[in-house]
């Protein structure tokens, strides 16, 4: 999965462009995820990011036959280009979304049935030294094939999530969210753009579409999600914290 907001500048992995191409596996550079104040996490990973992170629904544009698309994030920031998760080019939490994890790494689809492996040509970890990509027959080595794998499987829950985010939207389920916190100042924050699932919309659904979410986790995912949203006041005291001021009080 490229993602603009992270991948800057991706190109395809090439055997004979590449060959000498290596990673510098110690490199850190937090700087572009440093603006991210929100990023896509599978519904695999959602049992532990509703532990770290507010975990919503944004809308997603729309497919070919013109139906709404939606997709699932994990919130880092109150406000755009801001990521209160991460502190002195650290992150303070413990769980981080797998697509920043496989970072500068991402697949990309050229044609409807094949998906090439690319990698981000801006980041600083890329060079003469470090990790080989390739093997002196030009075939990719074991770090490579291993990045692929999980690249592969990501793409499969994506998709899985994808399914998901569907059924939500047919069934009606979504509604704007809004959460509003008074700062020790007396000044207001709001947070909107987000979508949460109606708990009387979720209340009001049939038995057989109860046990078929049910049986097939759906309920499992929303459940982590209605958790998640706690950690909004989380990211409003750490909003605080790095303004320099009291711990707020949520309204």
């Amino acid at each position: 999965m490229i993602n603009e907001n992270l991948h800057k500048k991706p190109v395809a992995l090439d055997r004979v462009k590449h060959k000498d191409l290596k990673l510098d596996l110690q490199h850190r550079d937090l700087g572009t995820v440093g603006k991210l104040n929100a990023f896509f996490v599978a519904g695999t990973e959602f049992g532990d990011a509703c532990r770290e992170y507010p975990v919503v629904w944004v809308h997603a544009g729309n497919d070919e036959a013109g139906k709404q698309l939606v997709a699932p994030i994990a919130v880092f920031g109150l406000k755009a280009e801001q990521n209160l998760c991460i502190d002195n080019d650290k992150w303070r939490v413990r769980y981080v979304p797998a697509a920043l994890r496989l970072y500068p790494f991402g697949l990309a689809r050229v044609a409807p049935d094949q998906m090439v492996v690319c990698f981000d040509e801006t980041w600083g970890g890329f060079g003469t030294s470090g990790e080989t990509l390739f093997n002196a027959d030009g075939g990719p080595t074991e770090f490579v094939a291993n990045v692929q794998k999980q690249l592969e499987n990501f793409e499969v829950e994506v998709e899985r999530t994808r399914a998901v985010g569907n059924l939500l939207v047919e069934k009606g389920l979504l509604r704007d969210m809004r959460f509003d916190a008074t700062l020790p100042d007396g000044s207001k924050l709001a947070v909107d753009g987000f979508l949460t699932v109606d708990a009387d919309k979720l209340a009001a659904l049939s038995d057989a579409d109860l046990l078929a979410m049910n049986k097939n986790g759906v309920m499992g995912l929303i459940h982590a999600h209605q958790i998640s949203l706690g950690n909004m006041t989380r990211l409003v005291e750490w909003y605080v914290e790095r303004f320099g001021t009291a711990a707020p009080a949520t309204a």
